[in-house]
């Protein structure tokens, strides 16, 4: 089973999807790569809040402790239902995104792909190949915790233009 998380400007909905193959486990759909670049969350965490401490990003730098410093915890599957309002928090850039959650040992892994003003939203491609390509630049995986009662944050490590995208999710 799975959870579909689609970001338009500012709502993000979260449905439960029906179990289907379609939702099999996210390791047979996500990529040798992305699950490397899950693998090296902690990492690539630390090293962007270095970077972004040392003022190099733009943009209001106060929001990062609220939303980075609160430990993560898991979030059971009929808290994750409903809309949200989401801001993305990156040290450059801003796009949007979609995409499925994946339970994993009581958490959840997204699986989805970014696109910017104008492009479609399409399907993370994952183990699919994608034009010869062995990854496809817009795939993104991350991992959404519980940071607040209806306060979510969803870090998407190592994509294109940053080193971390994290998604504030209330509602």
């Amino acid at each position: 089973m799975g959870v579909r998380i689609h970001d338009v400007i500012l709502a993000t909905a979260l449905t439960l999807g029906a179990a289907t193959p379609v939702f099999a486990a996210w390791q047979n759909q996500a990529s040798d790569p992305d699950i490397d670049r899950l693998v090296q969350l902690p990492q690539t965490r630390a090293r962007a809040l270095a970077d972004a401490q040392s003022g190099e990003g733009r943009g209001d730098w106060r929001a990062i402790p609220r939303v980075m410093q609160p430990e993560g915890r898991s979030v059971p599957a009929n808290a994750m239902i409903g809309n949200w309002r989401c801001r993305q928090i990156k040290l450059d850039g801003s796009q949007r995104m979609g995409g499925f959650l994946y339970p994993e040992k009581g958490a959840w892994v997204y699986l989805g792909q970014s696109a910017v003003r104008g492009e479609r939203i399409n399907a993370y491609s994952g183990r699919t190949p994608s034009i010869g390509a062995p990854v496809t630049p817009d795939d993104q995986i991350g991992l959404p915790t519980g940071i607040g009662n209806n306060h979510l944050r969803l870090e998407i490590p190592a994509v294109q233009e940053s080193l971390l995208d994290v998604v504030e999710l209330v509602r």
